[in-house]
């Protein structure tokens, strides 16, 4: 009898503590939820600022001899002479407007892309010209004096560019890109001339405005300090094509000589459309391709 009381006192002393002993053990921790690694895929837009300048900074003229009168040769290679040159035009600004995109993310490290921008510049009308005056071969008793004024600017300009890129690290970016470039574009010269003594003054005047079509191209760097936020700085040289434009007749007559024509000549101009642009951005990113948490147990 008392063995079968020992025997049940030990069992029921082994289940309690075992019982105290499960109470020890600690409970399984919460799940972890870990912040995915950061991604660039997705749509963005935002805004921009920086400084323009060109990289032609010349208008040429030159004025083709049409027709003299006899004895009025020599004025008319001297005014043709003294209308020839280039100008410089110091053409430069500040810009700043917006941009749009679209990102993807290859791997790790590879990011492809689409951006569209378009800007305003300010400041940008440079003017330029250059001067002389001559006797004209035989005549000694006349100067031609001559004056040439040129200006020429850049009122916007958009891009739409391809991107590609390489991460350095998950938030840091370093981009080429290139593609379209557009803007609006003016230009235009002033030919002022005397030939002394006679009377009048005469001149010559053209202009040309319009959207010009060319290439950009360039890189830069972004940094995504935030999973929705960027910040980049980018450098690119755009090309819009070299336009030339025509001028009124630069043409003499006098009421010295009964108003009749003397001389004429066909002055034209040429520029180039070109320049450079260093500019900030700050993007804000949709991160429609961001994925979900990460749910770590331990």
């Amino acid at each position: 009898m008392m063995k079968r009381i020992l025997l049940a006192s030990a069992s029921a002393m082994a289940l309690t503590a075992s019982a105290f002993a499960a109470d020890l053990t600690p409970p399984a921790p919460p799940p972890v939820f870990v912040p995915p690694p950061p991604t660039w895929t997705g749509f963005y837009v935002g805004i921009n600022a920086g400084y323009e300048w060109a990289a032609n900074k010349n208008i040429d003229t030159t004025a083709i001899p049409v027709f003299a009168a006899p004895t009025w040769e020599t004025e008319l290679a001297l005014s043709s002479a003294l209308a020839t040159g280039s100008a410089g035009v110091n053409q430069n600004g500040f810009i700043g407007g917006g941009q749009i995109g679209y990102n993807f993310q290859y791997g790790t490290r590879l990011v492809v892309g689409l951006e569209a921008d378009i800007q305003g510049i300010a400041g940008n009308n440079a003017v330029g010209g250059f001067a002389g005056s001559g006797v004209p071969v035989g005549f000694p008793g006349e100067t031609i004096v001559s004056a040439v004024q040129s200006n020429k600017s850049l009122d916007y300009l958009g891009t739409v560019r391809g991107r590609i890129g390489y991460l350095l690290t998950p938030t840091l970016l370093i981009f080429g890109d290139g593609g379209l470039a557009y803007g609006s574009v003016n230009a235009s010269t002033s030919i002022w001339q005397d030939n002394e003594p006679f009377l009048p003054t005469f001149g010559s005047f053209g202009r040309f405005s319009n959207t010009q079509v060319g290439w950009t191209v360039g890189g830069g760097v972004e940094w995504q300090f935030m999973p929705n936020w960027s910040v980049k700085v980018e450098y690119l040289y755009y090309d819009l094509g070299r336009k030339t434009f025509g001028l009124t007749p630069l043409a003499f007559s006098s009421p010295t000589f009964g108003g009749s024509l003397l001389y004429s000549s066909t002055p034209f101009s040429s520029t180039t459309f070109n320049g450079n642009v260093v500019r900030a951005g700050l993007n804000y990113h949709f991160n429609w391709g961001w994925p979900a948490p990460i749910v770590a147990r331990y």
